[in-house]
Order: structure tokens, then C-alpha cells, then sequence
């Protein structure tokens, strides 16, 4: 090991790596669920409901389209939602990098 390694150990433990760690995976967990469950109501939703997602809308949609299109929304807002919140998780992990630099193998 050379005299300019970082102790990974010793940022493992940080408690600021922890509180990251913590909060971003909390964060994605529940992103993850929110997703895969409204992605799941679309076909659970075209099997068990077909007279709702025969509902006509406006001229030929129905609101079965409606909903299998809003997953494209929800999608793409996630995504955004997501980039907002990452950039406080950046800034969190900026400082550790920065402090890292200064935590050396002994």
C-alpha cells in the first residue's frame, strides 16, 4: 500500500458517509417502489378493470391510453424528481471527497 492511499475504512465509518449512504438508499428505495408499482397498475389494471380503461375520454381515447401514456410522464418525472434531490447527495459526497484527501492510511 503507498504512503498516499486513502483509508476507505476510516470514511466507511464517517458518520457523514454514513447519513449518506442511509438517506440515498431510503431515497431510491421508495423511488424504486413508487415506480414498479405504478408501472404494475397498468396491466393489472387492463385485466381486472377493463370496463375502466374502456372509458372513452375525448373521440377515440380511451383511458386505458391515457394511463399506459402517463407512465412515459411519470417516468421522465421520477427521472427529474431524482436529479433535484442528487444534487444535495453530490454535495454531501463533495465534502467527503474533499475530506477524504486528508484521511491517509497511518
Amino acid at each position: 500500500m503507498s504512503a498516499n492511499s486513502i483509508n476507505w475504512a476510516a470514511i466507511d465509518n464517517d458518520p457523514r458517509f454514513q447519513r449518506l449512504r442511509t438517506k440515498k438508499s431510503t431515497f431510491l428505495t421508495w423511488l424504486m417502489v413508487l415506480s414498479t408499482v405504478y408501472y404494475f397498475l397498468l396491466p393489472i389494471g387492463a385485466a381486472y378493470f377493463q370496463d375502466l380503461f374502456r372509458v372513452k375520454v375525448f373521440g377515440v381515447v380511451n383511458f386505458g391510453i391515457l394511463f399506459a401514456l402517463s407512465q412515459f410522464v411519470v417516468a421522465w418525472g421520477i427521472a427529474g424528481y431524482y436529479m433535484a434531490r442528487a444534487r444535495a447527495y453530490d454535495a454531501m459526497a463533495q465534502e467527503l471527497i474533499d475530506d477524504a484527501h486528508k484521511i491517509r492510511v497511518q
